[in-house]
């Protein structure tokens, strides 16, 4: 991957960990930028230069130099030009060329090679009111906070979007908050800032290279005991936004596997982001994997919520070349296999392979009995409805299938895993998953 930069400042190398910003930062006389805001675009040219000009214009009048970076995704339309001619024009405004597409990918990139102490980024239709940008980087220079972020979704936000969008925000959120845990409210607002020494520890542990990036980056924060503050904004929905919603949604949900995989294995070096950081040995928390009924089920709502939207995106892909029979079979079978593994793992606690074959067998079985009873509800629609238009088979579908979920925790706990034992933090026994002959 290469990258070329235009303007009055141009790309350093990776370098090591910046020293955490002195409380006097805000009245820093260096000749290097206090904050670098980096602006990701892809096929901008319409949008590039009023947001760009109106940026640059607000954070003249902060109390420290702003550097402004656009980052241009392998564009192919004349969004290069348009920023290289700001670039040329106004002062401490750069341009950055990547060669490949991906946000999370421009944001590594610029942020690894930044010179700043502070990094942010915003999205180019800047829906987030400005106003928020010197409070969300206020904690970050005085020492307070690792990350900041701007929520749509903490006390006091005031955010005007559509009914869909609105959904499908909040259902990202509680999934999270079901399947890793989570503590903050919003992961994907287009609107964060990180310390540079922050960055510079957390960013070679991120694998994503796309929408994905702000969650991970997020997560590997909360765990690693670093300071996350949320800034309350308002917020304005772009109507003419041009991000795939079911692709996006289908790229978080492979991303928050993954990611549960990599903390569970327990490969990722946390722990020593944390020490590197001079903080000192996290808090006991009293996590792990609950055993009571309530503990369980909140974890098996998060798993069913990842669940049922992989479902429905799967059934909508598949009945588009098959038929409607046959759709909500495959997306039932792809969707069962991907839930008995997440709950193995999260919900029941059972580690390592031994056993899992015999698990997925029994969840397949499991499987048989949601099918039949979405088939079922599926038959029974058409015999009523033969003409029933696709949204109305999606609702009946997810419908039973919320059904078929229940039905499926239930056999999960009393049948599947039901001689298991939990696992917890600091047992030094075996564990669930081990214990199983």
């Amino acid at each position: 991957m290469t990258a070329t930069t235009s303007g009055s400042t141009g790309v350093s190398p990776v370098r090591p960990p910046a020293p955490r910003p002195a409380a006097d930062a805000w009245t820093s006389s260096t000749t290097t930028p206090v904050l670098d805001v980096v602006v990701p675009v892809y096929n901008e040219q319409v949008d590039l230069e009023p947001c760009v000009r109106r940026l640059h214009a607000h954070v003249a009048g902060f109390p420290f130099r702003t550097r402004i970076t656009v980052a241009d995704n392998a564009s192919t339309d004349a969004t290069p030009q348009v920023a290289a001619a700001l670039a040329a024009e106004l002062p401490d405004v750069r341009h950055v060329r990547l060669e490949e597409k991906g946000r999370g990918r421009a944001l590594k990139q610029v942020w690894s090679a930044s010179d700043a102490q502070v990094l942010a980024y915003m999205d180019v239709d800047l829906s987030t009111d400005l106003a928020a940008l010197l409070p969300l980087v206020a904690g970050l220079l005085s020492g307070h906070s690792d990350l900041a972020i701007g929520s749509r979704l903490a006390r006091g936000a005031h955010v005007v979007r559509g009914a869909k969008r609105e959904v499908v925000s909040r259902c990202y959120n509680l999934l999270l908050h079901g399947t890793l845990r989570v503590r903050f409210t919003d992961a994907q607002c287009g609107f964060k800032a990180i310390r540079a020494d922050v960055a510079a520890q957390l960013l070679p542990l991120v694998e994503d290279t796309g929408w994905f990036f702000d969650t991970e980056v997020l997560v590997l924060a909360e765990r690693a005991g670093l300071r996350i503050q949320e800034i309350p904004v308002d917020w304005v929905d772009d109507p003419d936004s041009t991000v795939d919603i079911v692709a996006t949604a289908l790229a978080d949900l492979r991303g928050i596997r993954r990611l549960a995989a990599a903390i569970g294995s327990g490969r990722l070096p946390l722990k020593e982001v944390r020490a590197s950081l001079g903080r000192g040995p996290q808090p006991a928390q009293v996590a792990g994997v609950p055993t009571s009924l309530a503990g369980q089920l909140t974890r098996f709502v998060g798993v069913g919520v990842a669940s049922t939207l992989a479902y429905a995106l799967l059934y909508l892909a598949f009945q588009t070349v098959v038929g409607a029979q046959v759709a909500n079979f495959l997306a039932l079978l792809v969707t069962a296999v991907g839930n008995t593994a997440l709950n193995r793992r999260l919900t029941f606690g059972v580690r390592g392979s031994q056993g899992a074959a015999r698990h997925q067998a029994q969840g397949l079985l499991v499987f048989l009995l949601g099918w039949g009873i979405t088939s079922g509800s599926l038959l029974a629609l058409h015999a009523a409805r033969p003409d029933a238009h696709q949204a109305l088979e999606l609702g009946v579908l997810t419908a039973a299938n919320l059904v078929a979920t229940v039905v499926r925790f239930l056999l999960l706990r009393s049948w599947v895993f039901r001689t298991r034992r939990h696992h917890r933090p600091g047992d030094t026994g075996t564990t669930a998953g081990e214990a199983q002959a």
